[in-house]
């Protein structure tokens, strides 16, 4: 009996270590699936290289291994093959050589940020390492609150300390943690904190990712870390630095093995498939691709095509002529022959849909779409959606971008092997090629003016915006998505203001004065799901400062301040005032049993029920006092709607509470003050 509730108590506690990782970073998450993983027989060099470092039972002279190399050169293929091939070793070894992993992701919430970071690791050690258990079970149990605590002192007591508390700690064997991606950590905080939204601390964040590592290594223990990314300035001169000398081996994968080799064994076996392994085509391709997978797998993608000829699509990139490209381009980096590939793959597109496919192209990488992976669409849902908002013919954009599926995830719906919808939306096959798109000296024709599209995707939501209603019926993706979403575009809008256009502004704020700004707060706090789609508002509390410092301003240059346009006042003043009367006409008709409530409207009143306590100083931005009344009418039409909508509350309230820095105990008072 002791020992099943040991069990059961153990399983408690390793739930709420589940619940605040990043479980989508994990290698075999579903979040990942299918992983990439390096095709049979290739990348064999370099994998070998990190078997024989790591050592696996008395682990390596060097504890920490860095792989880096330019984009699409496998890093993650290799970080997941490494992973799997550790993990088949587990009947012949007796113990699980794998650890833990944490592959980072920039457009992942959960992957983009260290926050998680340490909490993910100690969840996979407490499962991989059973002896570990009890111990990190312990420090839990003796400050619950530790989750919340700065990265450092979770290390301390989550990992460190409950490996110091194991017997003959030295004759335990070790353990691999793999971290992918680091270059894809790019917020230094916690995800949902606006100001990393640009992603500024990149860096910061980085370098600490960094600095946790040397610190578990500095403690001796049975664990030894592969760390893979690209070569950032920032992080090689970290890596070189005296405090990680004598600590790091390094690995460039760039220069390591038999890439020609490598690609060509890809190269037969995926040509072999399609009909095409003729050696003149594989000879011609491997030639081109120089050693470079991504280059040859491109190529496969582009040619491997239901509206083409897959031969004639192959013999056209190996026939083309370079000589007119632009004399500036760096042919003498590894990624000339990707450069000249994507300008290849763009060119074979219908001239008569050129500017059609630049402009949604535009649409997508000019204004943040981070608000598609929150609702869940799939690439030909968002393209649809964007063609709505920008005032294209139905279907437009997917006709003038169809034949991108080289270097766009045209085909994907996004469920998971589950068959359940992924929370990411992911619209290209590999960053490269929208960093080639920006770079005019590259993408030449083809370069993107990120800015216009901005404008473009913020002024159809806004027009769009101007004809709701309260009665209005919000039955079309590109209706709810402009309520729920037009904040943060806004935001990126503004944020990314050259300079200060007072006519644009002053057309951009006088639109939105002229809209019922109610009724879209409305909408935007009560939508439903829509087709297995959610639609739910990501308000920010900043929009409803009064003055400097107000996002729908372009607070970011210099010399540019609130008064400077005459209509920038009065257009915040309207948000807020319409945010408010929002808040108090769902209050006065709230009904749960009936209608639907996002997080949002629940965050709103909770800062009303907050600014009530003893000693906090009320937030400038919102008017406590009318909210309350309203509390108080809905409590005396109907206790029972009154006692759901503050059950609701409190169940959201420890998050929220937790952000604050506030006393659950004075939040209780407050509401049993209503």
């Amino acid at each position: 009996m002791a020992v099943l509730i040991a069990s059961e108590r153990e399983g408690v506690i390793l739930q709420y270590l589940k619940e605040h990782a990043a479980t989508g970073a994990v290698h075999d998450s579903d979040e990942r699936f299918p992983p990439p993983l390096c095709h049979p027989r290739t990348r064999e060099y370099v994998i070998c290289r990190i078997l024989d470092w790591y050592g696996y039972q008395c682990g390596p002279e060097k504890p920490i291994m860095w792989v880096h190399a330019p984009a699409g050169y496998g890093k993650t293929a290799v970080a997941g093959t490494v992973a799997e091939r550790l993990e088949e070793k587990l009947k012949e070894l007796g113990f699980n050589p794998l650890g833990a992993t944490f592959f980072f992701w920039r457009t992942s919430l959960e992957r983009n940020s260290p926050a998680r970071f340490v909490i993910t690791l100690a969840y996979q050690l407490f499962v991989s390492i059973p002896e570990l258990a009890p111990h990190i079970e312990d420090a839990v149990k003796r400050n619950p609150m530790i989750l919340t605590k700065a990265l450092e002192v979770q290390m301390k007591k989550l990992i460190v300390e409950p490996f110091k508390a194991l017997e003959d700690i030295q004759g335990k064997p070790n353990r691999l943690i793999i971290v992918d991606g680091l270059d894809e950590c790019i917020n230094s905080d916690r995800e949902s904190r606006i100001e990393n939204k640009y992603a500024e601390h990149q860096e910061s964040a980085q370098i600490r990712v960094l600095d946790l590592i040397h610190a578990l290594a500095s403690h001796q223990l049975p664990l030894s870390f592969l760390i893979l990314s690209r070569p950032e300035t920032w992080i090689k001169q970290h890596l070189e630095s005296p405090r990680f000398e004598g600590v790091v081996e390094f690995v460039d994968l760039y220069k390591v093995g038999d890439h020609l080799q490598d690609v060509e064994t890809f190269v037969r076996a995926k040509l072999s498939q399609l009909g095409l392994d003729e050696e003149d085509l594989v000879t011609g391709l491997v030639d081109r691709a120089g050693g470079h997978m991504l280059y040859a797998s491109t190529i496969i993608r582009h040619i491997d095509n239901p509206y083409g000829d897959p031969r004639v699509r192959l013999q056209n990139i190996l026939n083309s002529d370079d000589s007119h490209s632009n004399p500036d381009i760096a042919h003498s980096t590894p990624f000339s022959s990707l450069h000249e590939l994507y300008k290849q793959i763009m060119r074979s597109c219908p001239e008569g849909t050129r500017s059609c496919m630049i402009e949604v192209l535009e649409d997508i990488l000019g204004p943040d779409l981070s608000g598609f992976n929150a609702h869940r669409v799939d690439v030909a849902r968002a393209v649809s959606t964007l063609d709505a908002l920008s005032g294209r013919v139905p279907g437009t954009g997917m006709k003038a971008i169809r034949g991108l599926n080289g270097v766009l995830n045209l085909c994907s719906d996004h469920n998971d092997r589950k068959g359940n919808k992924s929370q990411r939306l992911e619209f290209f096959v590999h960053s490269s090629f929208s960093e080639f798109l920006f770079d005019p000296r590259l993408s030449l024709e083809f370069h993107i003016d990120r800015q216009r599209g901005r404008r473009r995707l913020l002024s159809g939501c806004l027009n769009h915006m101007s004809s709701i209603s309260l009665d209005s019926k919000l039955d079309e993706d590109h209706l709810r998505y402009a309520v729920v979403e037009w904040e943060w575009v806004w935001f990126d809008w503004v944020s990314n203001v050259p300079k200060p256009d007072g006519a644009m502004l002053s057309a951009m704020f006088q639109k939105l004065l002229e809209i019922d700004l109610t009724s879209c707060f409305s909408h935007a706090f009560t939508c439903r799901h829509l087709e297995e789609v959610v639609y739910e508002a990501r308000l920010s509390f900043d929009t409803l400062v009064k003055g400097y410092g107000n996002p729908l301003v372009p607070s970011n240059l210099l010399l540019y301040d609130i008064d400077s346009n005459p209509l920038a006042q009065p257009a915040v003043t309207h948000v807020r005032a319409c945010c408010e009367a929002a808040i108090l006409h769902l209050l006065d008709a709230y009904h749960p049993y009936t209608n639907h409530y996002n997080p949002s409207f629940y965050f709103l009143t909770f800062l009303s029920i907050h600014n009530l306590i003893p000693g906090e100083v009320p937030a400038e931005a919102w008017n406590s006092k009318m909210v309350v009344c309203a509390l108080k009418r809905l409590k005396q039409g109907s206790t029972e709607h009154f006692h759901e909508l503050m059950g609701e509350l409190r169940g959201k309230v420890t998050s929220i509470a937790d952000i604050l820095d506030v006393d659950m105990e004075d939040i209780e008072i407050a509401i049993a003050s209503i």
